[in-house]
């Protein structure tokens, strides 16, 4: 098994890091309903499944 032969620096640790860090989920405001959505997902309105501004599904 192989072992590092010199500790890292605090600065080399942190450099590696800075691409670890929490991100907002993307949100779009849908100009049919004015719904705040996922992007690319579709969601549920009043019993009413869209996606990309069209009514896909209608709930029974």
């Amino acid at each position: 098994m192989a072992h590092p032969k010199r500790r890292q620096s605090k600065s080399r640790k942190n450099k590696r890091r800075t691409h670890l860090k929490i991100k907002e989920p993307l949100l779009v405001k849908c100009s049919l309903t004015n719904q705040k959505h996922l992007y690319h997902n579709a969601y549920w309105h009043e019993e009413q499944l869209y996606y990309r501004g069209k009514k896909v599904l209608k709930k029974k």
